[in-house]
């Protein structure tokens, strides 16, 4: 299972303006219409996707603290996905500070989870990464796009469930590739 939070807002908080386009299309007239990145005032979201499905996303608006991430992700979430796969079950996340908490590395043993040895500071191997990117490059293509908290909300409720589980596949299948670049970059920077 590959775990994530990640911030979606409605103004961009920094001063650059990033332009979606297809591979092979950068000097396409289409491809000049400026899209901004949502910052700012906005949610914090959590989904997982394994291998042929993805949870429903959970959305708050308060900042991810060991307490929340153990007492509605971990528990709301993962231990029950846990008990439905069984002893095969491998959880990932990113190695960010509330997911390290003593609290949550109680909760994880407690509950028979094993979690993926992964280095820090590495997301782009992360293929929930990559799905956040597509879940933005989908907000970003809408012709209205959210102008207040709740339709930002309601957007990214839309356009989570939009999101073609074959292309989520695609990442979760690229993994062996990815981490081999990575091994023979010593841990740098890869096109991935």
């Amino acid at each position: 299972m590959f775990s994530e939070d990640s911030r979606f807002s409605l103004q961009s908080d920094s001063r650059q303006t990033l332009i979606w386009r297809a591979p092979g299309t950068r000097y396409h007239q289409e491809n000049t219409i400026e899209r901004h990145r949502y910052c700012g005032a906005g949610w914090l979201v959590w989904g997982r996707s394994i291998h042929g499905s993805k949870t429903d996303l959970h959305v708050q608006s308060v900042t991810m603290t060991d307490h929340i991430y153990r007492d509605v992700i971990l528990e709301q979430y993962v231990r029950l996905f846990r008990g439905g796969m069984g002893a095969e079950f491998l959880f990932m996340d990113r190695n960010a500070h509330p997911h390290r908490a003593n609290n949550v590395d109680e909760c994880l043993q407690l509950e028979d989870i094993t979690r993926m040895d992964w280095p820090v500071y590495s997301p782009h191997l992360n293929p929930i990464e990559h799905v956040w990117n597509m879940l933005r490059r989908r907000i970003a293509a809408r012709q209205s796009p959210p102008t207040c908290l709740p339709g930002l909300r309601m957007t990214l409720l839309d356009e989570w469930c939009n999101i073609p589980q074959d292309q989520i596949d695609n990442l979760i299948l690229s993994m062996p590739r990815r981490c081999k670049a990575c091994i023979a970059s010593s841990g740098r920077h890869t096109l991935y």
